[in-house]
């Protein structure tokens, strides 16, 4: 006779066949962060490509939430970030790959995101709505940090 905890536990685990699809999705989400940081390789070594982004795009479209976050966090951290960003999608396009700490991967990914999608004022488009940088990346890596635990052929089941 199984305890009230045994149950809860068991009823909280992710089903096969739900853990093979969210598998499916960890992978092909790492391949396409591997892909965006594929574009950015070149920020390792020269900061200003992101800093004229911010400058140059970014920054006049911005609304003025945005703008204050470009002048103050972005354009002044610009050597930081022209290597985290590309490092961060890196990281968490392999972590996804493999399967390592999925649901930690999966929420940093989400709030880089999410980071990302402010700073270059995307969700003040209409066009944000049907973008699949969107809400879907967005809702593929939230299902991934609400049920990534002990997914199938993961290197780590945490």
């Amino acid at each position: 006779m199984a305890t009230q905890v045994q149950a809860r536990a068991r009823s909280a685990a992710v089903a096969p066949g739900a853990g093979i699809a969210l598998r499916f999705l960890a992978v092909g989400i790492g391949i396409f962060f591997l892909g965006m940081c594929s574009s950015k390789i070149a920020w390792f070594t020269n900061s200003d490509i992101l800093l004229q982004k911010f400058q140059m795009i970014f920054l006049p479209k911005a609304p003025p939430i945005v703008r204050w976050y470009l002048e103050t966090v972005c354009i002044p951290g610009t050597p930081l970030f022209a290597r985290l960003v590309p490092l961060g999608e890196l990281a968490a396009g392999l972590a996804l790959i493999l399967g390592f700490w999925t649901r930690m991967t999966a929420t940093v990914a989400f709030l880089m995101v999410l980071n990302f999608h402010f700073a270059t004022s995307a969700f003040w488009s209409v066009d944000y709505f049907r973008d699949a940088q969107g809400f879907p990346l967005l809702g593929g890596l939230l299902a991934l940090a609400i049920a990534g635990s002990g997914l199938p052929f993961s290197v780590s089941r945490a």
